[in-house]
């Protein structure tokens, strides 16, 4: 029975993400998808790694729809939370709400930056920020998928914690409830609080 439930929980991520899209076209067949599902109570949790701890962020650049740049190190000083994530991935965008919530509940004490895989950029992801009403996250693109090479990813979602330092804490691979008692519990026991 112990064997039966430790293979369940091996290939609950594979049910709880989504693969990297190879092309455009494939990446069009989702984008519209309409509003955001919400969790709905459940708590929904992708697979936490601890494997890259310790490992400083990569130096990547991003932008917005504006032109504007950010690195990751721009936001040495303070924790990040960086969640990588397509308008193509169904869960990708049922975490998007509590991600927005999230960045509200911890402003100023950890910053929530959410980060486009998109391959069509702000042509996707601005109609769907825009249809979905996000408050507190801001639509940075990685139209290269310069993060998830540098990460040897082939998933979404995952969502990577950072210290104040640059420095890996944990990744969560595949959906995650951010508003949920163990996402609390995860983020404050990483960050010491």
């Amino acid at each position: 029975m112990r064997v039966l439930i430790a293979l369940l929980l091996g290939f609950a991520p594979l049910f709880a993400a989504c693969d990297r899209q190879s092309g455009e076209a494939s990446q069009e067949v989702m984008s519209g998808s309409g509003s955001a599902e919400s969790y709905g109570g459940t708590e929904t949790m992708g697979r936490v790694s601890v494997e890259y701890r310790g490992t400083a962020a990569p130096d990547l650049a991003f932008s917005n729809a504006e032109g504007q740049t950010i690195r990751l190190n721009d936001f040495e000083g303070q924790p990040l939370l960086v969640n990588l994530w397509a308008t193509w991935c169904p869960p990708c965008i049922r975490e998007m709400p509590a991600l927005d919530a999230l960045a509200e509940r911890v402003d100023g004490q950890l910053k929530v930056l959410t980060l486009s895989q998109d391959l069509q950029g702000a042509a996707v992801v601005g109609p769907f920020f825009a249809e979905n009403d996000f408050r507190h996250l801001e639509q940075w693109l990685d139209e290269e998928n310069a993060m998830m090479q540098a990460l040897a990813l082939d998933t979404l979602p995952v969502t990577i914690l950072y210290d104040k330092d640059g420095t890996e804490l944990f990744r969560v691979i595949g959906g995650m409830d951010w508003a949920g008692e163990r996402a609390e519990t995860l983020i404050s026991g990483a960050l010491g609080g």
